[in-house]
């Protein structure tokens, strides 16, 4: 299948579009990961479904055997590497654009920071917590990723993606079943390629003004200086993540080169040297722990892709 692969993707993309054995360490925001049989980088809508249709024709199952990844910010790769294709949406999915006096038309993978960034420098308002969320719209999309009171379910308006037929589908806001840190992308293999936004007039200073201050206040609180996935568990029902944690004594706890971060206990951090089969014990232990300590079961955000021990 493998040679077969080679032959026929080379029909479809240029060569340094296709890399094998790529390291995914490079791709992700743990900075651990084994690497990739395919690499490949997709930058048109064309070239999208020319591989979906490939990889449908030759029977690939999505995260199974093939996944599109954003900007690697949710993501623990196996350090065995991942036995599939991994698609990188760049190009055309990079870009972001103005489309009206308050919309903006944004790619799948272009940084929400890039986004943030347009919106401030067109007075628009609306997008400031999304600036310091270190991945792709794509990414965000489908976690409706949120922070200090704003979500992407407020000023999304409409998603473009293709199904499972490769065909290219436009799902508008009440389509979308939003819900935290999920959307209906969880559940259907669809491919974003991009989403329309819209926010609201307002003063560039002021939305400056409110852009530093949140990235103060993740400078003071967050461990920025190491590499994580963010915030590592999802917000339980009446509790927060990371004071559960703490309270189950694991504020510094460590496997490996992983370590529950001292700063803030809701983070699980790449303190040196890190595997991710250490961030996946720890993330284990810690799950494991925070039951005993208080009988809530903390779900992870990070999305597992290749072979972990059960």
């Amino acid at each position: 299948m493998r040679f077969d692969l080679d032959e026929k993707l080379a029909g479809i993309l240029p060569e340094d579009s296709i890399i094998k054995n790529e390291d995914m360490s490079r791709h992700t925001t743990f900075r651990t990961g084994g690497p990739a049989d395919y690499f490949i980088k997709i930058s048109s809508d064309e070239e999208l479904v020319s591989i979906l249709n490939l990889l449908k024709e030759m029977k690939m199952k999505p995260k199974e055997d093939y996944y599109v990844l954003g900007n690697g910010s949710n993501l623990l790769v196996s350090d065995a590497g991942f036995r599939g294709v991994v698609l990188s949406l760049c190009g055309d999915f990079s870009k972001c654009s103005m489309t009206g006096d308050n919309h903006i038309k944004a790619g799948a993978a272009a940084l929400n920071v890039a986004v943030a960034n347009l919106a401030r420098d067109n007075e628009l308002t609306g997008f400031e917590f999304a600036h310091g969320i270190p991945g792709s719209i794509g990414g965000a999309l489908v976690m409706n990723a949120g922070a200090y009171g704003g979500e992407m379910k407020q000023v999304v308006r409409s998603v473009y993606a293709f199904d499972e037929n490769a065909s290219l589908r436009k799902l508008d806001l009440d389509e979308l079943e939003f819900g935290y840190r999920t959307s209906i992308f969880k559940k259907k293999n669809y491919v974003i390629t991009g989403c329309d936004i819209e926010l609201k007039k307002g003063k560039k200073n002021e939305i400056e003004s409110l852009m530093n201050e949140l990235k103060e206040k993740r400078i003071s609180k967050q461990p920025l200086e190491y590499p994580s996935a963010g915030s590592t568990f999802k917000r339980p029902e009446g509790y927060f993540a990371g004071k559960l944690i703490e309270d189950a004594g694991l504020r510094g706890y460590s496997v490996g080169g992983a370590q529950v971060s001292e700063k803030h206990c809701g983070f699980v951090i790449n303190k040196g040297n890190a595997t991710s089969e250490d961030v996946y014990r720890l993330i284990s232990d810690i799950q494991e722990k925070v039951f005993k300590s208080s009988g809530v079961k903390l779900s992870p955000e990070v999305i597992l892709l290749g072979d972990f021990e059960k």
